[in-house]
Parts: structure tokens; sequence; C-alpha cells
């Protein structure tokens, strides 16, 4: 019976497979019988059993070691074969050449890779399923991953927010679904973002199910937009409105919080269908008005600085986070036609408060209700201005006790019926010194008679501001037009 041996594929030989009879009748060894059949572009293993800056050999139990050249290593573009591959490494090696010019055989182990590579990517895509690479580049718009073929990661997919330093990415493992293939052209594109989301779904339900309106809760500030903040709770954003950051006004979210900023906020609604949470911050702080309706009536005089002046009058913050308005009508004695003409923003004011509405939270103060009231200390002024505003008028102009009262300062403003023009004039005269106001300077007591039933109403004590002072021989005033 003829005896049997293996090859070094395992395969069983037969005593004919083992020799051979040369054309002289002689029976030889059948070396070749004993090496394993390849093919060009069959995957084998190996063994390394050498590494050199420019190659690697392999022992594929094949005749000859196959040769691994430095550029068949690894999908990397420049690489260092000792950082690849050490001696006793078991590789898989794509068959590139049977046999080079120099009867070489000539592996590839970064095409054995891609081949087994791209079928476990296929199996990814279909079944949704990561992958896992490693990050072996930074480049323009991403990162690229060895997953044994170079997967691409686009900046906006590598993180569920945007991540401002890609490069501290550089060497980790990332597990990323792929969410683009095309074999012709060897692309991948990857989103880390998906497994990212995936692995939260059931981290938000968990907080959806969790909290409760009304529930105060630790977070961390994890963007800021112009609209408000939002606030990672350990899985899921809220967000607070800027009109929920704080009791005092706002101008914008930045101005209150900073990016990673701790915070303990309030929540005011959860919407369990869209899974959103509105968030509260200044709920977590005392609130100024309880102080105010502990503290002030109607009536009360305060002190307070001049915050920001809008074109209706000027807001006046009375402690830290309450303001009030003063109206335009509130401002002064005189007319007013802009409220920059009597206060500033950062102005230390004195005023009276005329209405406090604690349902909408609103406060309504006067500075010309107050004895002595209006701006306390101007900015950028070294003395403190006390009263009025100076409106830089002489004597002549107003004499002592010929100011207008305040009825007739509001109904020049528009705020009640205006006064007929013969009763500003007997107010001014009642109140001034004879000697101050000679018969021959008094204006008319009644327009012409030729004037229209609609002509203009002479002007206030605010008007009379920019009439030129009188000389020594003073003409009576002209006539109101």
């Amino acid at each position: 019976m003829a005896s049997e041996t293996v090859n070094r594929e395992g395969t069983q030989l037969d005593e004919d497979s083992v020799w051979t009879t040369t054309e002289d009748g002689e029976r030889v060894p059948n070396y070749d019988a004993t090496f394993p059949t390849i093919n060009e572009g069959e995957v084998v293993h190996g063994t390394v059993v050498r590494v050199d800056k420019d190659e690697v050999l392999v022992d594929i139990g094949y005749k000859s070691e196959g040769v691994i050249p430095v550029i068949e290593l690894s999908i990397r573009r420049s690489v260092n074969p000792a950082d690849e591959v050490t001696v006793g490494d078991e590789i898989d090696a794509l068959v590139l050449t049977k046999e080079d010019a120099e009867g070489r055989l000539i592996l590839s182990k970064k095409r054995a890779r891609f081949e087994l590579a791209w079928k476990a990517i296929e199996q990814a895509a279909e079944s949704g399923e990561p992958v896992l690479g490693k990050v072996i580049e930074v480049v323009k718009g991403g990162l690229i991953l060895d997953l044994g073929v170079r997967g691409f990661l686009p900046a906006s997919l590598v993180d569920i927010r945007r991540v401002q330093d890609l490069d501290e990415f550089l060497g980790q493992e990332l597990r990323a679904k792929v969410i683009e293939l095309n074999r012709s052209r060897n692309n991948v594109v990857l989103s880390r973002r998906a497994v990212l989301e995936d692995e939260r779904k059931e981290m938000r339900q968990a907080i959806l199910d969790r909290l409760n309106p009304g529930d105060v809760v630790d977070g961390q500030i994890s963007n800021i937009v112009d609209f408000g903040a939002f606030v990672d709770l350990d899985g899921m954003d809220g967000l607070i409105h800027i009109s929920e950051l704080s009791w005092s006004h706002v101008n914008h979210p930045s101005e209150v919080l900073e990016i990673g900023q701790d915070v303990k906020v309030k929540v005011l609604d959860i919407d369990r269908e869209r899974q959103r949470i509105s968030l509260g911050l200044k709920q977590t702080q005392s609130d100024p008005w309880q102080q105010v309706l502990e503290t002030y009536n109607e009536g009360d005089e305060v002190e307070g600085r001049v915050t920001k002046v809008v074109t209706f009058g000027a807001f006046v913050e009375i402690m830290p986070g309450v303001e009030g308005l003063v109206h335009i009508s509130e401002l002064a004695q005189h007319h007013v036609e802009n409220p920059r003409e009597v206060v500033s923003q950062g102005d230390l004011v004195k005023a009276r408060i005329i209405e406090v509405d604690a349902e909408r939270r609103r406060l309504s103060l006067s500075l010309k209700r107050v004895e002595g009231g209006g701006v306390q200390e101007r900015v950028g002024d070294s003395e403190a201005v006390e009263g009025t505003p100076n409106l830089d008028l002489s004597e002549e102009v107003f004499p002592e006790g010929a100011m207008p009262s305040a009825e007739t300062a509001e109904a020049a403003d528009g705020t009640e019926e205006a006064a007929p023009a013969e009763q500003m004039a007997e107010v001014a005269e009642e109140d001034a010194p004879a000697e101050e106001q000679p018969a021959e300077e008094l204006p008319p007591e009644e327009p012409p008679a030729e004037e229209p039933a609609d002509a203009p109403e002479p002007e206030t004590s605010a008007g009379a501001a920019e009439a030129p002072e009188p000389s020594a021989e003073a003409e009576p005033p002209a006539e109101p037009e």
C-alpha cells in the first residue's frame, strides 16, 4: 500500500504525488507537490520572519518567502515597517505576483486588509452596525480612520456638538456608522454622531421619565446662542430662554453664562412628544420683586441708577434686578421732547413710586413728583446736580415763581387737555413779581381774531427756554403765530 504524506497546506498526498520519474526512468522526490498552491489575488496567511527598513519577509509555507514592500504594508501614507509588524507576527497578505523579475513572491498586507475589511464594511452598512477604526490623520474638514480601508469622518459628524479641535482625536479608536459606500471609488463616509445619538436615545428617555416641571437639577452649559443657552443634563440638552436667565434685563446670554459652566436650573416645562425641556435659571435665585413688594409702597421715594434711555422715557434700577420706568411725561415739570435732555444712562436719580403692578411685575416711577428730585449725580460730572436739569435758562426768561405747575406741564405733554393760552398767561402773571413783569412786555391775552381756529397754541415753559434774553430797550414780544 502506498504511503501517504501531507503538504504544507495540510492536504494529504499519495506516494505517486510525492515522487516523480525523470526521463531516464529514475524515481526522484517531487518537492513542488509539498508546497501549497497559490494564485495571484489570493489572500494567504503567514508569519513575519524579518523586518527591514524597506520591506518585510513573510513565511507562508511556499517554496520561497514572500516579500511585502513598505508601500504595501499600510494604508498610511508614510510608515516605518517596525511600527507595523514585528518578527513572529502572524498576518494575512494578498498575493500580488507569484514571481517577479527577480523570482520573488510579492505580497501586500494592506490589500489583504482592504479585501477583508471591505466585506466587513459592506455587512455593517447593510445591518446598521457601527465599525471600529483608529484615527490616523486629521485632514481639512474631518478625520481619516483606518478600517483596513481609509474611512472619512466629516468634522460635523464627529460629535453631537461641533468640535473645535479635531487634533484631540488623533490616535483614538472611534465607533462610527457607515453612511455612504462606493466600492468603485473606494469611498467610505462615516458618522460617529449617529452612534452617539443612538446611545443617548435610551438616556434621553430615562431623563424625560425622571424629570417633572418644578424639579431643580444640576447641568452644564453646552452651548450659547442669541436666544438663550443649552444645558447638558447628563445625556440630554434643555434650553434656558434668554428671558429666563436673570431677573434683570439681559442683552445676550454670554453676559450671564459661559460654555462649560456648571449651573443649577429649574424645569419649567417638558414636551415629551418632541423631547424638549424648558429650563429656568433665574427661578433658582431669590426673586428681587418679592423684596420690592415687602419693602416699598406707592408714594415712596427711592434712589436708582438710569440703565437705559428710550424715546418714551427712561428705565431706572432701584435694586439689583428691579427696574422701573419713568415715562417721558414724568421726567420733569416742563415739556420734554427727548428724554436725553433730562437724563443719561448711568445717572443717579431720586424718584417717587407712582404704581406697583405686582401681577405684571412692573414699576412706574416719577422724577417730577419728587421735591428736589431729578438727577442726583450725572455720569462725568464732578458735582451732583440737584433739582430739575440745568438747561441754562436765565432769570429774565424764568423769573422766580414763574415756572408753570405740574398740571400745566402735563397738559403741554398731551397727557391731559391743554389749557387755553390766556390761562397760561394768567398763571405766569399771578406768580411773577410785579416789578419783573412790566405791563407792556406781557404777551397778548388772546390771539388775533383773524387767526384760524386750529392755530397752534403758544409754547409752554419748555418752549420758552429758547426765547432770547430781553435787552435794556426790549420791544414787546411778537404776537404768537
